[in-house]
């Protein structure tokens, strides 16, 4: 912890920050939910143009 004197005599004291770790935007939670969200949005505009071509 670094500690610095103000000029008044007082104490200022500062916390060691964390090393500062660059998380990768391609996980692999979206590497499991991508076809799931496909499938999901093909039977939805399915399910539509279905209800539109009965109607």
């Amino acid at each position: 912890m670094t500690v610095t004197e103000e000029s008044g005599g007082r104490l200022n004291a500062f916390a060691k920050e964390p090393q500062i770790e660059v998380i990768n935007p391609k996980t692999s939670y979206n590497n499991r939910f991508q076809p799931l969200i496909l499938v999901g949005s093909i039977l939805l505009i399915g399910i539509i143009g279905f209800y539109l071509i009965i109607k």
